[in-house]
């Protein structure tokens, strides 16, 4: 009746498809999709959100996970009780294994479980053959071989075993581990020959070090120290190395032939000076006459290998000959020591950076202190070697103090005056005098030739500086020698090139004129002035206006000076040129009135007066200027005011103190803008103001001003009262 019911509801909905889709998929038969599908649970929404007031850890809930876990269903233990029930067990077994093979052909431990079974159930021949085929398929696998071999040997057939080990190193020589098992296997025999025979075989493939150590030991074993010292020497013939040899001497030193030692240390040494790995060699065949009490064959050994050995890789040599120096040198030998192992910091530095030459320096300082020639200079030769990369002077200032130290070198310890001409010849040959040159190296050569009394080569020297390479020092060095040797004309010559390579050097014509004045050439000294002067461009014009002027009235030519004065304010009105003017005009014949007599007093004072006024006239002259020419610079018009009134003053009866003081201007403090960079004004500052009485009598506003001040003044005077 159910299945009716369901089947009349089917065929009253069956005509409109959206209302019954289940009836269209014959798959499900009686059940319909609503019955079939997977209603997962709603996600519920969590209401409280706050923490519980027990917390579970991940290590509790892996705890509970544990201990409700299920045991594990185990097949039951199947016990055979007779040959049929074996007999389907082992077919079982086989198909199993034959149908893991087919599938993992290449797996090789698939095989030695088949194999191992095969063994477990005593069936030999199976597990040997199914070894063959697993060689079939993977003979280059060296593990498959040992298993095999193992297999041979845990079931005692030792011919069997022998015959997989033969065709195993036949095939695969390079695996140590299958000559080690072999030989292991035969030793355990007892077959010692045969051992032998195996390991000359292996000996024939070369093999490592720890081959040929192998051989060793098994013959020491059996006490066969000849044949040990014959594969030795067949050993170091064929790994020449160190170590190697360090091995045989020791062989040789526990047997307690020193000799023999002492000869493999040799030949070592002779073999291996050059190696990279000599340092090792040279100790150990230091310690080796060291513990032989041979004191000095060890001193002799460790500075053999401190020259042979590169310097980068003798840190430890030098680190054992100071503790060998200490503890059996004297004081020489210990400083001898001491240095070798600085020299090895110092190669290490200049090894890794050659163009750092305070290296250099500190390791030429150290080869000096010892005071070995030859080897000073090679350090020197192999550090003026490191040329800077760049021609731009600022790499070469520190590079040639290594010219200058070497020639300084040769010339004042080595006293070998030739080597150090080739020196100064050499560095000035290596500088590229068209973009820079050194003053300095210039002037040591020819200073050299000097002190060898060679004035000729000097001059050379000098002179060809000039023409390559001209340098101000040069020329003042230069004059300065022609000077002290009385060549006045070479001086001439010399100043006047020195001019024409650079006329505006105002120091150039100004020695130039000394040098004439002090040779009482006043008309030459004065025309060189007279072409200074003229000069477009001068470095410091003030100074040689100055020295021309002073040189003027040394000569008691005062027209001529008041003429140069005339010139120059043509060119500059600058304050300090009014008031040496005026002070010159204040001045002029002074020194001449002491030796004048009591008869000529009233000349002596006319001639005061007019220089009083002539001195007066140039501040006028100048205080005009200030003021019409120039009314901003009311400061220099204030000073030159006090110039003015000082000098009134130090006349004396003849001044006139009024006449300047009618001049004299009023400080006021004022304030003006301190711009700022987006041009806005947010701060003043004071600055002192001179107000004059001639602008106090041109701008009405400041004769008001100058009432109020009057009247700000009188009251002050007031309220004091």
């Amino acid at each position: 009746m159910a299945l009716t019911t369901r089947g009349g509801g089917g065929g009253a909905g069956g005509g409109d498809p959206a209302k019954a889709p289940s009836a269209s998929d014959p798959s499900l038969g009686f059940l319909t999709k609503r019955d079939t599908e997977v209603k997962l649970p709603r996600a519920t929404r969590v209401k409280n959100k706050t923490p519980a007031p027990i917390q579970i850890t991940a290590e509790q809930i892996l705890r509970e996970a544990r201990e409700r876990q299920e045991p594990e269903i185990r097949p039951p233990k199947q016990k055979i009780t007779d040959s049929n029930e074996l007999s389907e067990y082992r077919l079982r077994k086989r198909k199993e294994f034959e149908d893991v093979i087919r599938r993992v052909r290449w797996s090789v431990s698939a095989w030695v479980k088949y194999a191992r079974w095969e063994e477990q159930q005593r069936d030999f021949a199976r597990a040997r053959s199914v070894y063959e085929r697993a060689l079939d398929v993977a003979h280059r696998d060296h593990t498959l071989w040992l298993k095999y071999a193992e297999f041979e040997m845990r079931n005692r057939f030792v011919n069997h075993a022998r015959n997989v080990w033969d065709r195993a190193v036949s095939l695969l020589p390079r695996v140590d581990q299958l000559w080690y098992k072999y030989i292991h296997m035969e030793e355990l025999l007892g077959a010692v020959a045969n051992a032998r025979q195996v390991f000359e075989r292996w000996m024939a493939w070369r093999p490592d070090t720890a081959g040929w150590n192998s051989y060793i030991k098994f013959e020491l074993r059996y006490g066969e120290v000849e044949r040990a010292r014959a594969i030795y020497e067949r050993f170091v013939a064929e790994h020449p190395r160190p170590d190697t040899f360090i091995r045989y001497a020791k062989f040789e030193m526990k047997r307690g032939e020193v000799e023999r030692a002492r000869q493999v240390y040799e030949r070592a040494a002779d073999l291996l000076a050059d190696d990279e790995d000599a340092e090792v060699l040279f100790v150990a065949f230091a310690e080796f006459e060291e513990r032989c009490r041979e004191v000095e064959r060890a001193r002799a050994i460790y500075k053999y290998a401190l020259d042979r050995v590169p310097k980068g890789r003798a840190e430890e040599l030098y680190r054992k000959f100071l503790a060998f120096e200490k503890q059996f040198g004297d004081r020489e030998g210990i400083e001898d020591a001491i240095v070798g192992k600085r020299r090895f910091q110092y190669e290490d530095e200049v090894r890794k950076n050659p163009l750092n030459y305070d290296s250099w320096f500190d390791y030429i300082r150290l080869e000096e202190s010892v005071g070995n020639k030859d080897r000073i200079r090679e350090v020197y030769e192999r550090a003026i070697a490191n040329v800077p990369p760049a021609e731009e002077k600022r790499y070469w200032q520190r590079y040639i103090y290594l010219w200058i130290n070497y020639a300084l070198y040769e010339e004042l310890d080595a006293q070998d005056m030739e080597r150090t001409r080739d020196v100064y010849k050499e560095c000035l040959r290596l500088i590229p005098h068209k973009k820079f040159t050194f003053a300095k190296i210039w002037l040591m050569a020819a200073q050299f030739e000097i002190r060898q009394r060679n004035l000729k080569a000097a001059r050379q020297i000098l002179g060809n500086a000039i023409g390559m390479a001209p340098k101000g020092k040069i020329f003042k060095k230069y004059i300065e020698i022609e000077l002290y040797l009385g060549n006045f004309d070479r001086c001439r010559a010399l100043y006047q090139k020195y001019i024409e390579w650079s006329p505006a050097n105002c120091y150039a014509w100004r020695k130039y004129a000394e040098l004439e004045k002090n040779l009482s050439e006043t008309d030459r000294a004065r025309s060189i002035y007279e072409l200074a002067i003229a000069q477009p461009a001068l470095d410091t014009p003030e100074v040689l206006w100055k020295e021309y002027l002073q040189f003027e009235i040394d000569e008691r030519e005062f027209g001529r000076a008041r003429g140069l004065y005339e010139r120059l304010l043509d060119r500059t009105k600058h304050l300090k040129v009014w008031i040496s003017y005026a002070e010159f005009e204040a001045s002029a014949g002074l020194d001449s009135e002491d030796s004048e007599s009591e008869e000529k007093k009233n000349e002596v004072q006319e001639q005061q007066m007019e220089r009083v006024s002539k001195c007066r006239a140039v501040f006028e002259k100048a205080f005009d200027y200030f003021r019409t020419s120039a009314p901003e610079l009311k400061e220099e018009r204030a000073m030159l005011l006090e110039e003015w009134l000082n000098k009134e003053v130090s006349f004396g009866d003849l001044g006139d103190v009024s006449l300047v003081q009618k001049k004299a201007p009023r400080k006021v403090k004022r304030k003006r803008p301190i711009p700022t960079e987006d041009g806005s004004t947010i701060a003043y500052e004071e600055y002192i103001d001179y107000i004059f009485p001639d602008e106090v009598a041109q701008a009405p506003n400041l004769k008001i001003l100058e009432a109020a001040y009057k009247w700000k003044k009188q009251k002050t005077g007031n309220d004091d009262e």
